[in-house]
């Protein structure tokens, strides 16, 4: 009589243990940091979870670190944090951002660095990205705002190495008074 009830068990335990690991592999992805461009926020060599379906029930939000398909190669993924949401305008100047004319104090940005001053509207299903170190390019400074359908997920958390696990900060405070 025992029997039947383990086998049972054992049999249930294996069906919830394969449909955890399909939502898992599903859901989130391991990505790995292979650059400073994400400096002071992440450093070359840790590994970020990332939410797949971040932006299924909810859109991107301003601050967000996100990883997405380089614009110029898509065979490349480039991380970067949300600036500007669609309908945004941006201003540009050699060291200032500016969003919907409130100026950005970004603490997670260590360098304050623009190319070239511009002022663009963000289009709409498009967002504009820039890395933490603002040296490093590849950007929207450079290829302009990015379609919706690029984004592959939110960066949600380092989880190695162990000692640098913690949870990625959005830094919504910088963006609080953007309307």
């Amino acid at each position: 009589m025992k029997r039947p009830r383990l086998l049972r068990e054992i049999v249930e335990l294996i069906a919830i243990a394969f449909v955890l690991f399909l939502v898992i592999h599903f859901t989130m992805q391991a990505y790995q940091v292979n650059d400073d461009s994400m400096q002071k926020t992440l450093h070359s060599g840790q590994n970020v979870l990332v939410n797949r379906v971040a932006y299924i029930f909810r859109a991107p939000q301003r601050g967000d670190v996100i990883v997405l398909r380089d614009p110029t190669n898509t065979d490349h993924t480039l991380l970067r944090r949300i600036i500007g949401l669609p309908g945004d305008t941006i201003t540009l100047d050699s060291s200032t951002i500016t969003v919907n004319g409130v100026l950005l104090n970004e603490p997670y940005a260590p360098q304050k660095f623009n190319p070239g001053a511009q002022s663009l509207k963000v289009p709409p299903d498009s967002y504009f990205v820039l890395p933490d170190n603002r040296l490093a390019d590849a950007d929207s400074r450079y290829f302009g705002p990015v379609s919706s359908s690029l984004i592959i997920g939110k960066a949600v958390m380092i989880y190695w190495p162990l000692n640098q696990w913690h949870v990625i900060d959005t830094y919504s405070s910088v963006y609080s008074d953007i309307h």
